[in-house]
């Protein structure tokens, strides 16, 4: 709550003057303070600084060092001349934090400085400082009655410490922090060292001795305190000592700030981050411990397709998207209890007093619900999905995402406690998201068995490759007019040495998502092109073959991508122009601008390019012909797509018509029964690849068969 005017008793909302340049962080910073409940205003030069303050009576300016023209140490000097550091505190910001530059802007007048970048919890502690003091100044120059008055009701605690006859002061303020009462007798440091979080002892103690010893201007620590009902509070304690004429401190005062709401709240949304949510958490897993049919529900989720939003829009209106995010989850949970069916108001409040929406890191969110059972919880989840079919405006974008969510209930043997819940609710959403987008998962204790082997899978590749584990299987590409064949794709196969042969969908996704599959991605394009070498080299009709080998989106990010893959095919001694890369729709349309850009480099090294699982994602036709492209793989869903067979015709007839007109060839994947065969050729589509005509077979199998592929498949069957 804002304080009160010390004059007029009406609340008083502190007037602040943010000054920068550069109009991202000024209106960012003004943003927050105005969240905070001060009154902002901003300026963006030194003279519109000066005329400002001449003008309007602020209680604090915020001043940014660096500024062109009149720079911020030219603004502090010209201030100092008409306003004391009592009438008008000056923060500098600044990102010199270097002993002589702190010293240099508190020599010219600053009241106190912040580095850059900026954090918000400390601000608002250094601000809410420097405005305490002001009014316990001004209190003091009208009489020691009101300074004592000023102390007492200001929000920073007071203490004060005399090494000389080991006597000290600590005001009432600084005593409801810790715990204490006002009469309690308190005359030494114990009292407060007693009361710190044993991890933070050692800390503070070894901070306030530096300062004491002379090592550091100022003493300044965040650390916990065990305040009033025995829980962990969040303070920032900061001093000045005074010396004799040796030097050596014999007097210590300051300040002693609760900061506990900055530290557990997010910066961005406002909502409470992961420090809050697992206090919480702990102490609703306590209730259940004692009480067994009272159970806790955690819920984790995370954003579908987050980062397309950021390397789209930008940063900005990625926050913005979170900020609306959080606001859309928070509203979710508190309209729903009541359509939970609870049976009476007291229940519905007992949730919401019992119910944390959290923001756990990044774009991911966390739920928790005391005194909820799994079908409830259910129910709340797919509220959040209806909630998310609608656009997030954010500027004026309308953005659409949608979020996968994983659950834990208490009262599962592998769910003791609260990290535990976590760590389960994390697994399912882990679990939805390899589902697919929009997805809810309940824990199960069989998640935890599969998490344990993907850990143990993902040790296993970091060691496949210098193993030599990894090897290659290969499946025609046929000319369905005829049926040869004379391109072969490279299937990447695992052969485990306790799990046996192993296939890329139990292994694919944890080498995506550990960044192996730059390096074995390189390792599959050599090994290709050494079984085409060898190929080529069995018979002179086989100089015509090529292989296909996939890219993914980790490897088309890679810079200088295209010289590398030159690099390797030169190296074994095959022509580029008879490998051909396959990208998936999703890789380049995730950034298209360099998608574009890497394609253009591997077509100029003479690589053939194919776009595989075409119209599984948002592109079109009309997208494609911006790349440098040979071909189109069609997606098996469209094969399937559709309650007759006519949908599935009209659908991929359109695809196959567009890219004949552009040139493209197109290829229907997945084709598994004569039915499927007959709807492709009715179409007119050129290519065609599936189990109707082989499966995926060694390298020393498939060059057996490489005379009865040129012959065509109807002839090898005859």
């Amino acid at each position: 709550m804002p304080p009160r005017h010390p004059s007029a008793g009406r609340v008083w909302v502190p007037r602040l003057l943010v000054v920068d340049d550069e109009e991202g962080g000024r209106d960012m910073l003004s943003q927050r303070l105005l969240r905070s409940g001060f009154d902002v205003d901003t300026a963006a030069s030194g003279p519109e600084t000066l005329a400002k303050v001449a003008a309007t009576p602020y209680d604090l300016v915020l001043l940014d060092i660096q500024m062109p023209g009149m720079s911020g140490l030219d603004v502090l000097r010209a201030l100092r001349v008409d306003h004391s550091a009592a009438q008008l505190p000056i923060v500098v910001v600044t990102g010199r934090t270097g002993s002589d530059d702190i010293v240099e802007v508190l020599t010219l007048g600053a009241n106190d400085y912040i580095a850059k970048p900026v954090d918000m919890p400390i601000t608002l502690a250094r601000i809410r400082t420097q405005l305490s003091r002001k009014r316990a100044e001004k209190a003091l120059g009208e009489s020691e009655e009101r300074y004592a008055l000023a102390v007492k009701g200001a929000n920073d605690g007071i203490w004060d410490w005399r090494f000389d006859t080991h006597e000290g002061y600590f005001s009432s303020r600084w005593r409801a922090v810790i715990g204490y009462t006002d009469a309690d007798d308190l005359t030494a440091l114990d009292a407060w060292f007693s009361r710190v979080h044993p991890d933070d002892l050692a800390r503070l103690k070894a901070t306030l001795a530096e300062h004491c010893t002379g090592r550091t201007d100022h003493f300044e620590c965040e650390h916990r305190v065990n305040g009033p009902g025995g829980t962990y509070r969040w303070v920032l304690a900061r001093a000045i000592a005074v010396r004799n004429s040796n030097g050596e401190a014999v007097r210590i005062a300051g300040s002693l700030t609760d900061i506990t709401e900055g530290k557990v709240a997010d910066a961005l949304t406002g909502l409470p981050n992961r420090i809050l949510f697992m206090d919480r958490l702990g102490r609703l897993m306590d209730h259940a411990r004692k009480y067994p049919e009272f159970h806790v529900v955690v819920m984790f989720l995370d954003l579908d397709r987050f980062k397309v939003v950021n390397d789209s829009l930008g940063h900005n209106a990625g926050d913005g998207l979170l900020v609306k995010v959080a606001q859309r989850l928070d509203t979710c949970l508190r309209s729903d209890a009541s359509t939970l069916h609870l049976r009476d108001s007291t229940a519905r409040d007992a949730l919401v007093a019992g119910s944390t929406v959290a923001r756990m890191g990044g774009d991911e969110f966390g739920v928790l619900l005391g005194g909820m059972n799994q079908p409830a919880a259910m129910r709340l989840a797919d509220r959040i999905h209806s909630a998310f079919t609608a656009p997030f405006t954010v500027g004026s974008e309308e953005i659409f995402t949608s979020v996968s969510i994983g659950i834990a209930v208490s009262g599962e043997s592998d769910l003791a406690d609260g990290a535990d819940l976590l760590r389960g609710a994390d697994t399912a959403m882990y679990q939805a998201k390899g589902l697919g987008p929009a997805r809810t998962e309940v824990f199960t204790s069989g998640m935890r068995k599969d998490a344990r082997v993907r850990l143990q899978t993902d040790t296993d590749l970091r060691r496949a490759l210098d193993r030599n584990e990894f090897e290659l299987q290969y499946q025609p590409i046929v000319r369905l007019n005829g049926e040869s064949a004379e391109t072969f794709e490279a299937l990447l196969r695992w052969r485990h040495p306790t799990r046996g042969m192993v296939g890329p969908s139990e292994f694919i996704r944890s080498v995506e998502d550990s960044g192996l599959i730059v390096p074995i991605g390189g390792w599959v394009l050599r090994q290709a092109c050494i079984d085409l070498r060898r190929w080529q080299a069995l018979d002179p009709a086989n100089a015509a073959i090529r292989v296909a080998v996939n890219l993914s989106a980790r490897q088309l990010a890679v810079p200088d991508l295209a010289r590398q893959l030159g690099d390797i095919v030169m190296a074994t001694g095959v022509s580029s122009n008879h490998v051909e890369l396959e990208i998936t729709e999703h890789s380049v349309m995730t950034d298209a601008v360099l998608a574009a850009r890497t394609l253009e480099q591997l077509k100029a090294q003479g690589f053939r390019l194919s776009i595989d699982d075409f119209g599984t994602g948002h592109s079109s036709l009309s997208y494609v012909h911006r790349f440098p492209i040979d071909r189109i793989k069609v997606d098996r869903s469209f094969l399937l797509r559709g309650r007759g067979e006519n949908d599935t015709e009209v659908v991929m007839r359109a695809i196959v018509d567009i890219g004949n007109q552009l040139g493209l060839d197109v290829i229907a994947e997945g084709i598994e029964t004569q039915s499927e065969l007959a709807k492709v050729r009715a179409i007119n589509c050129q290519f065609g690849q599936g189990f109707l005509f082989a499966a995926p077979e060694s390298s020393a199998a498939i060059e057996q068969q490489f005379g009865r592929w040129r012959r065509g498949v109807e002839r090898r069957r005859a």
